[in-house]
């Protein structure tokens, strides 16, 4: 995981199953800078952090990965914007399945398979 700072969260709702957040992108998060020089987009790489950061926490599993899944990059994320986040949890799989957002536009999608000692990790405590 790259440990990139977590944008502004600015709702956030939740039932058994599933949690969504409303962010805030702002152009001055750091990791605009250089990506790109004609148009600074939010890196993929930062949205799978967030997704994982986010999804873990919200679920209490480490943030050990397996592995990524069926990563999908629709369309750019741009500074001073905002996406809703939803993340969902299939626990019988150990996999967290999240999608990037804004009404009908999507910018991206995927899942995260978790280390099985993840899950075993979560039902101890």
């Amino acid at each position: 995981m790259i440990k990139s700072s977590l944008p502004q969260i600015l709702s956030k709702s939740s039932d058994d199953q599933a949690v969504e957040f409303r962010l805030f992108i702002d152009a001055a998060l750091p990791f605009f800078e250089g990506h790109f020089p004609q148009q600074a987009v939010l890196p993929g790489v930062t949205q799978l952090d967030w997704a994982i950061r986010l999804g873990c926490q919200h679920f209490n599993y480490s943030t050990d990965i397996a592995s990524l899944e069926v990563l999908k990059f629709q369309q750019l994320i741009l500074p001073n914007s905002e996406a809703s986040l939803k993340i969902s949890e299939n626990k019988d799989k150990s996999k967290l399945i999240f999608s990037y957002f804004d009404g009908e536009k999507r910018f991206a999608s995927g899942r995260i398979a978790l280390k099985l000692d993840t899950q075993k990790n979560r039902e101890a405590n």
